[in-house]
């Protein structure tokens, strides 16, 4: 009786820490701590296969930015490269990565969610989600103001074109 006994008030116990977890309070005030539900993102595109969603700031202009890049399988960038540092976080799926100047989705690297990368300034690379797979989304992170430039097989650059993320 007595193990009876410990074993109704673990299971009680257990209990009410679950439904302490699920307790909520109400919304933050959005002047102290704006918020953005998933289903109130606002994707734009497809661009190359890429839907973009931006959290803060502006790549074209000076300061810090933000956005979400939705890959959708099958979809690559060609080989580019940009102007300054950026810093992503791979939210979920798996992001396929080269550093290589020739385009071969069969020699892409996986990053699966969770991942962390920086994408250095001035040095090629291409990305996206491998055919077969579910989408990639990735947030990316940077100091505006930033551009993108094409390159050739031989990494260098091509005449200006705005290549996808």
């Amino acid at each position: 009786m007595h193990s009876l006994c410990k074993m109704f008030l673990r299971a009680a116990f257990a209990a009410s820490l679950g439904s302490m977890a699920s307790a909520q309070g109400p919304p933050p005030d959005p002047a102290h701590i704006p918020f953005t539900l998933p289903a109130d993102i606002q994707w734009t595109g497809p661009h190359g296969g890429e839907y973009t969603a931006p959290l803060f700031g502006d790549p074209s202009k000076p300061g810090p930015y933000g956005f979400l890049a939705k890959w959708m399988p099958g979809n690559f960038s060609h080989p580019h490269f940009h102007s300054a540092d950026r810093w992503i976080y791979v939210v979920s799926g798996t992001w396929w990565v080269s550093s290589s100047s020739h385009f071969d989705p069969s020699m892409a690297y996986p990053l699966p969610a969770g991942s962390f990368a920086i994408d250095r300034a001035n040095t090629v690379h291409w990305d996206g989600a491998k055919e077969g797979g579910e989408p990639a989304v990735l947030e990316l992170v940077g100091m505006g103001p930033v551009t993108s430039t094409s390159v050739d097989e031989n990494g260098k650059p091509l005449p200006a074109k705005n290549p996808s993320h």
